[in-house]
């Protein structure tokens, strides 16, 4: 069966659902219990079940081979002119090219919200103002760098012509990389270029506690007002001791102001907190203070509390602390979701071994 949205192309085989977008490339392909996602970059990752849910990404050949049974699927079953000749006017090899991909984005794109993941990525940064945070590795190949507004609107355009009518799939924008959010009056222009290019579309990104407590909650309104929508804060853990020991500055109480501040501007929260972090040693006090502490937050339905199930990055400062991690991080997580849903709040899981963009 073939359906023929404005925004993608979905061939319906039986066992196999293949869908393009618009510029006619695969972006999912399920096959027989293994799905295969693209990334922009073209390189090709799978997703499977043995168990427990697994995921690797795919050496060249095999990424070509898969690359070339998706096209010969639409040279055989795409009954659409114009849909059929999107998808034939490539190869495996160009759909692996990533050379399109390294003209948009200088640095890639470290990581995104789940909510975020069909977001159109502008960097208005490359890195992280902080980038000292133990736990973390998404920032230490490239240095804070922040876009004038001529480099940004180059950077528009160039990711703009990666994505082509790739675009139609996409919902709102997240403006990158891991604390943009943090810039001052350089950021108007930016958004501003942003309104333009992207009229009416939601602006998302991260903000660090840090960072946050510093700006008057008066920027928060003029920043809604040139479209941001939700603000993502690294909150990790409302026990203050661990969030020392995961490198970061601050007291987990400062969250309070910044959010009531977030809250009053009209915007959106997404609270991020690492469950796991600080291993067997921290765990009680961790859940307790955290929960405690998102009960005094003014969040609403509207607002998602992400809950991040811990993963120890070897090479980082704190995996050289030798911690006894939590034996049961996803039974831990659940006692955490049910608490938060007895609140009336939204809690997503957030795991960043499924981020693709």
């Amino acid at each position: 069966m073939e359906l023929l949205r404005l925004e993608a192309t979905t061939l319906s085989l039986g066992d196999r659902v293949l869908s393009l977008d618009r510029e006619g490339r695969p972006y999912h392909y399920f096959r027989q219990g293994l799905t295969y996602k693209r990334a922009l970059d073209g390189s090709l990752h799978l997703r499977f079940r043995e168990g427990e849910r697994k995921r690797r990404r795919l050496p060249r050949e095999e990424a070509l081979a898969i690359y070339g049974e998706t096209l010969d699927l639409a040279r055989r079953h795409l009954q659409d002119p114009e849909r059929r000749r999107e998808a034939l006017r490539w190869t495996p090899e160009a759909l692996l090219d990533p050379t399109p991909y390294r003209r948009a984005y200088l640095w890639p794109v470290g990581i995104l919200p789940p909510d975020a993941y069909l977001s159109v990525v502008l960097q208005a940064t490359t890195g992280c103002t902080w980038n000292r945070c133990a736990f973390c590795s998404f920032y230490q190949d490239r240095p804070f760098q922040k876009r004038s507004a001529a480099e940004f609107g180059g950077h528009v355009e160039a990711v703009l012509d990666l994505l082509g009518r790739g675009r139609l799939l996409r919902r709102g924008v997240f403006l990158a990389d891991g604390n943009a959010l943090a810039l001052s009056e350089p950021l108007t222009p930016l958004l501003e270029e942003v309104g333009r290019r992207f009229p009416r579309e939601p602006v998302l990104g991260f903000l660090d506690l840090f960072a946050g407590v510093r700006k008057e909650a008066s920027w928060w309104a003029r920043l809604y007002a040139l479209g941001l929508r939700r603000v993502y804060i690294g909150l990790e853990t409302g026990h203050a001791p661990l969030l020392a020991l995961l490198g970061k500055p601050g007291h987990p109480k400062e969250v309070l102001p910044l959010a009531r501040a977030l809250k009053g501007a009209g915007l959106g929260l997404g609270v991020i907190l690492m469950v796991g972090a600080g291993g067997k040693a921290y765990g009680k006090a961790h859940r307790e203070e955290s929960l405690n502490l998102l009960a005094e937050l003014p969040l609403d339905r509207g607002d998602i509390v992400y809950l991040s199930p811990f993963q120890e990055i070897p090479g980082t400062p704190y995996a050289a602390l030798g911690l006894e991690p939590l034996p049961q991080v996803e039974a831990e997580l659940s006692l955490w979701a049910e608490a938060i849903r007895r609140m009336g709040l939204r809690a997503a899981r957030y795991d960043i071994r499924e981020f693709l963009y």
